[in-house]
């Protein structure tokens, strides 16, 4: 059987900031009723928790592929992550794959979070594939201080380990330790194709299969069957909701070759406070798409697939051609991805 750029289709639930978690159940049933290869969630505690929600999914799904995309180092015991991605296995019936984040400094130090460096992520994901083979960790070092712990049973299918990554050390990183890496949106394609060079050269450095990292491509889609308020939702705002974060977006610009200039400008107005903050989530939605006009068209028409549904699909496509393995798509939810994966369907691999 022919396999089409709808094999490796995937897709967001729940993005932003939401209300109301029940409605990525039904996200999820019809994700996989199109045919999609995985859903992903990326946390938010406030009502995306990873625990209750993928505990959820993998009730309401049979086939998909359940993807954390992403949870954060720091934010969980060791021992309580590996024994909550252990339980995800068997609940799902192997379909969990556990993704990490590097952390937002600023964020998190005013948290209390720690936030590891490099040797630490690495350790981090080390501590978790030897607790899930059954042996007793005593650890001291970057990613913490563990006198003996070990999980009772352990994990026969460990999931695949996966990290966003945009900046070339965390990319080397993702190379030489992890199963694979989500790829941050608003990468172009010339981005991605450094950025995979990168990946693959640091697995092979580490001896290891450079084709054995599974990559993904983040591409917010915004196909003209959406309405004006969707896309202004799905593209411009989220484009800003990365941009104004200068640890966020200095990363995105400089794998891109993009002047950093209007990013910087962007960053100075301040609207990186309604991030975190308990303020209306339609109206900061509205605040951030305003600002759109900080950033040059280019950046969005670029780093992003919009327009027809065939043209949204030649994007996806310089994407693969660029190195990507999966496709992950971003701001749209599977209710409104069905013309595109239908175009997608029609093309071969």
């Amino acid at each position: 059987m022919m396999r089409t750029m709808a094999d490796i289709l995937n897709s967001y639930i729940l993005p932003g900031r939401v209300a109301d978690p029940l409605e990525g159940l039904e996200q999820a049933r019809l994700g996989e009723q199109l045919g999609l290869g995985g859903i992903v969630l990326s946390e938010r505690w406030d009502s995306k928790e990873l625990g209750s929600v993928m505990g959820a999914l993998t009730q309401v799904t049979q086939r998909v592929r359940l993807v954390a995309g992403i949870t954060h180092f720091g934010t969980r015991h060791p021992l309580v992550q590996a024994g909550m991605s252990a339980t995800m296995q068997m609940l799902s019936g192997g379909r969990f794959v556990l993704g990490f984040g590097r952390s937002v400094p600023t964020l998190f130090q005013k948290l209390g979070i720690p936030v590891l460096n490099n040797a630490g992520m690495a350790d981090h994901v080390d501590i978790l594939r030897k607790l899930w083979a059954g042996e007793t960790v005593s650890y001291r070092g970057p990613a913490g201080d563990y006198p003996e712990m070990e999980l009772a049973q352990p994990c026969a299918n460990p999931p695949p380990i996966i990290i966003g990554a945009v900046g070339p050390k965390t990319l080397a990183l993702a190379g030489a330790h992890f199963d694979g890496l989500l790829l941050h949106p608003f990468l172009t394609a010339e981005g991605v194709a450094r950025s995979v060079k990168i990946v693959r050269d640091a697995a092979m450095a580490a001896g290891r299969d450079p084709m054995s990292v599974r990559i993904y491509a983040i591409v917010v889609a915004a196909p003209d069957t959406l309405t004006g308020g969707e896309r202004e939702n799905i593209l411009e705002a989220r484009a800003v909701s990365y941009f104004m974060h200068r640890e966020i977006g200095l990363p995105i610009v400089s794998m891109n070759g993009w002047d950093e200039a209007p990013m910087n400008r962007l960053v100075e107005t301040g609207l990186s406070r309604l991030e975190f903050g308990q303020a209306d989530v339609a109206d900061s939605r509205r605040q951030l798409a305003a600002a759109v006009e900080f950033l040059p068209r280019e950046w969005l028409e670029t780093g992003a697939a919009s327009g027809s549904v065939s043209r949204c699909a030649d994007r996806l496509g310089e994407y693969l051609a660029a190195g990507a393995d999966e496709i992950l798509l971003h701001g749209t939810t599977p209710e409104q991805q069905g013309p595109l994966v239908e175009e997608l369907r029609r093309r071969p691999l």
